[in-house]
């Protein structure tokens, strides 16, 4: 047979015919993706959620609302961070054109089709995809709602340190330290006495000074890392009974825990008082929701476990060292704090704080690692949540497939693929190595030689 040798300048045909056109198998994962979402009625409840911000019979047909939400959970599925790398995954992909319903005769949504659509539809559409999501997770068993943890995270946000500017002047970073040099006598100060003066400044990174002209929603803090960034805090309240994420919001990231804890508490309830009411899912949930929080040492305060107790939840929260406390005309936060103290250092307690160690960071990691939104590509809390939110009902999502095919993530095929080949090399083996056995009895008896074998195991 002669080689054939690849022609990178060959003509390429004027006409194809349609049935010559390659077809995609589709990939395994999001088959089954798109028929849970079939079965949920996932398409026909977008289409009727989005029809009002759509022109009827006016202007040329729009992208479905259905791929719309599903590229942005491809976001998720395949961690990818930017709207425009969705785009091009989407666009290369022959597995995901199947689960996007694009054939290779039709061009899949660019980034800038996204970005339209992201704008047309208001938060609201974004939050009932993601309870239309929680349902789906209701309804496969994986919610119960009593017993809810809460945690945050902070994610880098598009902008950068050195175009912040001064809130009350306008100056920019060099123009308020060259200010303060001039103030101090150096005429013409250089690169060096600028950065000697800043050394020793104090609270030269406040909010309360600083804010950024073209994110002012960013706020300067400390990331995990210990790098100082703009970010925004993204916070989960997470059920620690199936690890489902009932409720996220996005606050500045300034914004202390004990501050913050009980708009993403009530946003929970909000969002599982919703599911409740929904009558095909009612019997999954618990009979009373949120009944109990679990929180770590940034959630403790007097006035966090005083709160709690008036509003009927055990609060589960770890207690840092303090000291001794004076509670003098404090009693009701003396009551609070005690109590939790009690619950802690029980047994029902310690299973918690371990849940909450597993069960909270999960989520953190999945959606913000290897889900790949730990740095966002857009500016603005009201459009980065509709991303967020969308990103989040890709997690719950993933606990559904993972619960009916043992499956959560496309990867996870790839990463059981050498796993899956090593085991069917071991069963091949012992198979191989009792069919010589067993020749090797029979040869003996057939020779009437004593059956003292040597067994060879692995």
């Amino acid at each position: 047979m002669s080689m054939k040798k690849r022609n990178a300048h060959r003509q390429q045909e004027l006409w194809i015919a349609a049935d010559q056109i390659a077809s995609a198998p589709g990939h395994p994962f999001y088959k089954r993706l798109n028929g849970l979402l079939a079965d949920a009625g996932f398409d026909a409840f977008v289409e009727s959620a989005c029809y009002r911000f759509y022109a009827e019979n006016k202007g040329r047909g729009s992208i479905p609302p259905g791929v719309y939400f599903r590229m942005l959970l491809i976001g998720y599925f395949e961690g990818i961070d930017s709207e425009r790398g969705i785009a091009w995954r989407c666009a290369d992909s022959l597995g995901l054109r199947e689960f996007l319903g694009y054939s290779l005769k039709e061009s899949t949504p660019d980034h800038s089709s996204l970005s339209r659509i992201r704008c047309r539809l208001d938060l609201e559409t974004h939050h009932e995809v993601f309870i239309r999501v929680l349902k789906i997770v209701t309804a496969n068993g994986l919610l119960k709602g009593k017993t809810i943890g809460v945690d945050a995270t902070t994610l880098e946000a598009n902008a950068a340190l050195r175009s912040i500017i001064r809130r009350d002047t306008g100056e920019s970073y060099d123009e308020f330290l060259t200010g303060l040099a001039k103030a101090s006598g150096i005429e013409t100060p250089t690169r060096e006495d600028l950065v000697r003066i800043d050394k020793k400044r104090k609270n030269k990174s406040s909010n309360n000074d600083w804010q950024n002209p073209h994110a002012p929603d960013a706020k300067i803090t400390k990331m995990k890392d210990g790098r100082t960034h703009l970010a925004h805090k993204a916070e989960h309240a997470v059920d620690l009974e199936t690890g489902a994420i009932t409720g996220v919001t996005l606050q500045p990231a300034d914004r202390g825990d004990t501050t913050s804890m009980f708009e993403t508490l009530a946003e929970a309830t909000k969002n599982l008082e919703e599911v409740r009411d929904d009558p095909e899912t009612v019997d999954d949930l618990a009979e009373e929701i949120v009944q109990e929080f679990v929180g770590d040492k940034g959630y403790h305060s007097n006035d966090t476990t005083r709160d709690l107790a008036e509003a009927g939840i055990r609060g589960y929260i770890s207690e840092p060292d303090r000291g001794r406390r004076n509670w003098k005309g404090k009693a009701a936060e003396r009551n609070a704090v005690y109590a939790n103290r009690r619950r802690i250092r029980g047994k029902r307690g310690k299973a918690l704080l371990r849940k909450r160690g597993e069960l909270l960071e999960r989520p953190f990691a999945h959606c913000y690692e290897t889900g790949g939104m730990r740095r966002t590509h857009l500016r603005g809390h009201p459009n980065i949540l509709k991303r967020l939110l969308v990103h989040v009902a890709g997690f719950n999502l993933s606990l559904v497939m993972r619960k009916l095919f043992s499956v959560g993530k496309p990867r996870v095929l790839q990463d059981r693929r050498p796993a899956v080949l090593c085991v069917c090399r071991s069963i091949f083996a012992a198979a191989g190595d009792l069919y010589r056995l067993w020749t090797e009895i029979l040869i003996r008896i057939d020779r009437k030689e004593p059956l003292a074998l040597r067994i060879r195991t692995a």
